[in-house]
């Protein structure tokens, strides 16, 4: 059954330290959700999707994370998105995939006219790619590339070039 992302985090933090012999105390179980708003953007981000914005292209953000921190941390991204798919709306967490069914639901878009973007394989390059999307993996940890994206980047400073190949001008 669907629970919150923000109820997630606090339950699995709070069994990891308590499974490494550090309990929290009751007052202190949702300090990891309660710090993502304060979560900062890699430093390249927020001018990249500028750019892409600039360029015309539509942007979207399919987050496994609720309404509520979604807004904080597209405040901190100075663009706002076409569009968003949190598993708030669709009642489900990727792998799962019920983000990208509503995705196309409410964007209108083919798969293979989309490029998904994203930093994990397991929740977002495999299942994007099994239903054919195009994807470009940001592997920003040189991790061993599992999947099978479109492409792989280091970082997003490449990404408004490496979609304008992928999708056309």
């Amino acid at each position: 059954a669907y629970r919150p992302y923000h109820e997630i985090l606090a339950v699995a933090s709070a069994r990891l330290m308590a499974a490494l012999g550090h309990p929290f105390p009751a007052d202190r179980e949702r300090v990891l959700p309660d710090s993502l708003p304060s979560w900062r953007p890699f430093p390249e981000v927020p001018a990249v999707l500028r750019a892409l914005q600039s360029e015309g292209r539509r942007l979207a953000i399919l987050s496994n994370v609720d309404h509520a921190l979604l807004r904080s941390s597209i405040a901190r991204l100075g663009v706002e998105p076409h569009l968003t798919v949190t598993a708030e709306d669709c009642r489900s967490y990727k792998p799962a995939r019920g983000h990208w069914d509503r995705f196309r639901d409410l964007s209108g878009a083919a798969a293979a006219a989309t490029v998904h973007v994203a930093a994990s394989q397991f929740h977002d390059i495999v299942p994007a790619t099994a239903l054919g999307f195009r994807t470009v993996f940001v592997n920003r940890h040189g991790e061993p590339v599992a999947a099978a994206p479109t492409r792989a980047v280091p970082d997003l400073r490449t990404l408004p070039e490496v979609i304008r190949d992928l999708a056309g001008p």
